[in-house]
């Protein structure tokens, strides 16, 4: 007579299966949802199955594997039951943050060289206007000039008005378009 498959042997294990689960965790519907994942699990891992060992040994321990590994993710994870935390939850797609980073790439690119450097200083790499200045070798008028020259045009090449809200990725770049100092470096 041939031997059976290792695929239509899992099936032999279910009943002991789902008993072992039921007693790790104490309730139906979970013990079910471990037994579906460690069937899952071993059924495209089969080839790791060695015939000629125990197959319930080998399913009982990816079960234990799988109810420790759910054990350790539950401990990060919040209970949200009424859903009140999730409704203030959202998450911009990444693609537009992507989209606007390209952007304003473009627009910084155009910008003079002397007026891009002070918009860098000043806006992305947190220097005072003292300092900007030393480093250019220029006076402080002439460095707030550059940055604010820099800014309108920034704010000109993306198309940004003057009540449109500033939604970029990140607090270094909005301190680079905006006035006010968002970052701190």
């Amino acid at each position: 007579m041939a031997e059976k498959s290792p695929r239509d042997e899992l099936v032999d294990h279910l009943p002991a299966m789902r008993a072992f689960a039921i007693s790790l965790t104490r309730n139906g519907s979970l013990a079910d949802d471990m037994v579906q994942d460690t069937l899952v699990k071993a059924w495209t891992n089969i080839e790791k199955f060695e015939p000629g060992t125990n197959m319930r040994a080998w399913l009982f321990t990816i079960l234990r594997n799988t109810y420790y590994s759910s054990r350790r993710k539950s401990k990060r994870e919040v209970a949200d039951v009424d859903g009140v935390f999730t409704e203030g939850l959202a998450e911009k797609p990444a693609h537009d943050g992507h989209m606007q980073m390209n952007d304003f790439r473009k627009a910084l690119g155009k910008l003079k060289v002397e007026q891009r450097e002070a918009l860098l200083l000043i806006g992305a790499s947190g220097f005072s206007y003292e300092e900007a200045a030393d480093m250019c070798g220029v006076a402080v008028g002439t460095i707030k000039s550059r940055v604010n020259r820099a800014r309108a045009q920034l704010a000109e090449l993306m198309e940004h008005g003057e009540n449109d809200s500033l939604e970029m990725t990140d607090d270094a770049t909005m301190s680079v378009i905006s006035s006010s100092k968002v970052a701190s470096f």
